[in-house]
């Protein structure tokens, strides 16, 4: 196998085993910081003009965008002149830092174990953790809903866009791709803060994920078919359903799982005090059950292993023809 597949593979398995780190020294915490930065500079000046907030922006993705890969790419060439393995073992650490389905999983089991221990009030805090949504009212039906939505839409954007991204043009791609998802998830809201600071970093996180997001629904009703749920009602929601959100992508997986559990997800949901409208995903077909919470993420690792299987099937294909 080529150096890239193998890193991926190494980088796949010690996320399952270990789980996301937590600490300062995060990659992605590091890239939190320099857009923190960036954001309390905008409010220092008092930025109020939209066209002047807008190229702020622009000027704040590209430098940590253009920062992650350089300054990863260069990591890895410093690593490399120590010791050949050196930048080898950092590559598949650095990859490994940028898959989120441990965490998905671990964050997601919480808000399980919550629910079916009756503590309503641990559920709802356990949620607040991996969602943006205000969690203090929802009762046990919604905060399941909540869960298998939020493991069905990060499963695209947290594992197997970065993987993605890694095998077309290695762990300094990958990073970068981390860097736009992460200022994403910081400054693309459509709130007077950020209305125009992140139109160009929530525009970008939609034109990379867009390849990816597709793939990742394609890998859920594959391994929908495996494990024998509702392949036809998981396929006939994702056409139906697959832009029924603000974002082209978001509802890519979160159709599939709706259909495949038999859910309906997405609707009206409150953030910080305020409602927000969203259109529904799929059809209440059954009552919400803990046990969605579990189906969900057997069909996020299923599917990351199909992903995993496939680049090392392509790879091997590749290297078959230039043979």
């Amino acid at each position: 196998m080529d150096n890239i597949v193998q890193i991926i593979v190494l980088a796949v398995i010690l996320d399952s085993l270990a789980g996301d780190p937590q600490n300062p020294l995060h990659p992605v915490r590091i890239i939190g910081y320099g857009i923190s930065w960036g954001i309390k500079l905008h409010q220092y000046f008092r930025i109020k003009l939209p066209v002047v907030s807008f190229v702020w922006g622009v000027l704040l993705t590209v430098t940590i965008v253009l920062t992650a890969y350089w300054g990863t790419k260069y990591f890895i060439e410093f690593l490399d002149k120590i010791q050949p393995w050196c930048a080898y073992a950092g590559e598949v650490i650095l990859c490994y830092f940028i898959i989120a389905s441990k965490a998905l999983q671990v964050e997601s089991m919480r808000v399980y174990r919550a629910i079916q221990s009756d503590d309503l009030m641990n559920a709802r805090k356990n949620l607040s953790r991996i969602v943006g949504r205000d969690t203090q009212h929802l009762e046990y039906p919604a905060i399941i809903k909540a869960t298998v939505e939020t493991v069905a839409e990060n499963f695209s954007d947290g594992v197997i866009a970065p993987l993605f991204f890694v095998y077309i043009g290695g762990v300094p791609l990958g990073m970068a791709y981390k860097a736009v998802n992460t200022l994403d998830s910081m400054i693309g809201y459509r709130n007077e803060m950020y209305e125009y600071l992140g139109k160009f970093a929530a525009r970008l996180d939609d034109i990379v994920n867009f390849i990816p997001a597709r793939i990742s629904a394609f890998l859920l009703i594959a391994v929908v078919f495996i494990t024998r749920n509702n392949l036809k009602q998981a396929f006939r929601i994702y056409w139906r359903d697959r832009y029924q959100h603000k974002s082209p992508n978001s509802a890519q997986t979160e159709a599939v799982c709706a259909g495949a559990l038999g859910l309906s997800l997405g609707g009206d949901n409150y953030y910080n005090g305020k409602i927000v409208s969203k259109p529904a995903i799929g059809d209440d077909k059954v009552p919400p059950s803990p046990s969605h919470i579990i189906i969900v993420n057997r069909l996020m690792y299923l599917a990351t292993i199909l992903a995993v299987v496939l680049i090392i099937l392509i790879e091997l294909g590749r290297r078959y023809i230039y043979v």
